[in-house]
């Protein structure tokens, strides 16, 4: 994934420290830098409240798109929840079918899809990656636009 270089770009770019970032999303630098080296996987929950924080596209963070874009609203559970459901029927693809793309089981995706869960990062990266999705659409955090390409 694309998300260590381009969150360490965003820092440099920011005049941040990994510790300044790091305080702003309540961890410790030493997680941070595994995040940001990319020896640890950012958690969806933390992701969402540094782009939240810092006004970031999910999109941009996911090198889905090249520049930053304003993204005013915040992660919104119901939206999130129908929106992947909505996604699946766009594309004809069925719990297990997707599960199985990610190498995941379809209790993991029902969760998703009920709210119990929020997406995991690289399921979410997967799905936006490869079907061209917005990933601040399907979080909820935009309603447009929905495809990239």
């Amino acid at each position: 994934m694309l998300i260590a270089d381009n969150l360490k770009n965003i820092r440099v770019n920011l005049n941040k420290t990994q510790q300044d970032m790091a305080s702003i999303i309540n961890v410790n630098r030493s997680t941070y830098a595994l995040w940001e080296t990319g020896n640890n996987i950012f958690p969806i929950k933390r992701l969402l409240l540094l782009c939240d924080i810092l006004n970031l596209s999910l999109d941009y963070i996911f090198g889905l798109i090249d520049n930053n874009i304003n993204i005013s609203g915040k992660f919104d559970i119901i939206k999130a929840k129908s929106r992947l459901q909505e996604f699946r029927k766009d594309n004809k693809i069925t719990q297990d079918r997707l599960a199985n793309k990610l190498n995941t089981t379809k209790a993991v995706i029902s969760g998703y899809e009920t709210g119990r869960r929020i997406i995991a990062t690289p399921f979410l990266y997967t799905i936006c990656k490869k079907y061209d999705i917005s990933a601040d659409y399907l979080m909820g955090r935009t309603d447009n636009p929905k495809y990239l390409k």
